[in-house]
């Protein structure tokens, strides 16, 4: 493959920073995004910790707490929650490397979405750099299954995810949807939805130290009747809470540390499940193989269709 027809990587073009509070801790937190060398990948600091034990990869081996969301743990037992939608946005972004400064112990949930991280790197700019861009390409279906949920990964051209969910609640009940991530679609089709939860649960939630700064701000709610979303402002799609399970599953397959091609289908799934999926995954070396990115409609969204006799040996 010439250098004309590869996909380089990605990072920011300039730092750009936030302040919000965490969904579980309810503690402000203040947030940077900066630009980082090629081959860095997504890596958190810790700023409140010292040393090298503040350094946080964003990958699928350090993801320790999975209870209402996926914490990363390094091996000296610093961690940062809640990554997945901030990593849903820069895997949506095409940004490949990215050094995240953090003052605390969960990444700020801000309205809920991606759609705010969206926005802070769109002001930031992309600019790509002097190295090729490679993908974890799918060569056959995976899956792991916990009692009536599931999730796979398949061989397919390009990234997708469908997901079904089925809800007692009437508010949700059944919801299915899928999208093929391309040019724009993470940005118009699920970067906006939010995180939901049901007002009966508030109060085990936060007994168990979790949803402590949750709130009508940040998550769709629904009553304790399981009928009415109580947010004022409604819902941003018919079928958010199922586009939040894609929105949630993208963030936590980005911790491949590289672009998936493959078709990813959820029942049910959450952040415990993706986990085991990508493990399930990297556990079969004949499951997969990384191969350059060549160019192709998905390019800008982060993924984009591989050369089909590119494959790289594993490692």
């Amino acid at each position: 493959m010439s250098e004309h027809t590869v996909i380089r990587q990605r990072t920011l073009k300039t730092a750009i920073g936030c302040t919000g509070i965490g969904l579980h801790s309810g503690a402000k937190v203040t947030m940077v995004l900066h630009p980082a060398e090629a081959d860095f990948g997504i890596q958190f600091k810790r700023t409140d910790i010292a040393g090298r034990g503040a350094i946080v990869p964003a990958l699928w081996s350090n993801v320790g707490d999975t209870r209402m969301n996926t914490c990363l743990v390094n091996e000296t037992g610093a961690q940062v929650g809640t990554v997945e939608h901030l990593m849903s946005a820069l895997a949506g972004s095409g940004i490949d490397n990215c050094l995240i400064e953090i003052n605390g112990a969960e990444v700020p949930v801000m309205d809920g979405s991606a759609a705010p991280f969206l926005f802070l790197i769109e002001c930031a700019g992309t600019v790509e750099q002097d190295a090729p861009r490679r993908a974890i390409r799918v060569l056959k279906r995976v899956t792991v299954t916990d009692g009536e949920k599931m999730a796979s990964l398949s061989p397919a051209n390009g990234f997708s995810l469908r997901f079904e969910i089925d809800f007692a609640s009437q508010a949700i009940a059944r919801q299915e949807f899928f999208v093929a991530l391309s040019r724009g679609s993470f940005k118009s089709e699920i970067s906006r939805a939010r995180t939901f939860g049901f007002e009966q649960e508030v109060a085990m939630l936060r007994a168990h130290g979790l949803a402590r700064g949750g709130s009508l701000d940040n998550a769709v709610v629904i009553d304790s009747t399981g009928t009415k979303v109580l947010n004022d402002d409604g819902l941003r799609y018919g079928d958010e809470f199922v586009r939040h399970k894609i929105l949630d599953a993208v963030g936590d397959l980005s911790l491949a540390g590289a672009p998936i091609i493959g078709a990813f289908h959820g029942i049910r799934s959450g952040h415990a499940l993706n986990n085991q999926l990508l493990r399930a995954l990297f556990a079969d070396q004949t499951a997969w193989a990384y191969t350059p990115v060549a160019p192709g409609s998905a390019a800008a969204g982060g993924y984009a269709l591989p050369a089909p006799d590119a494959l790289v040996v594993n490692g």
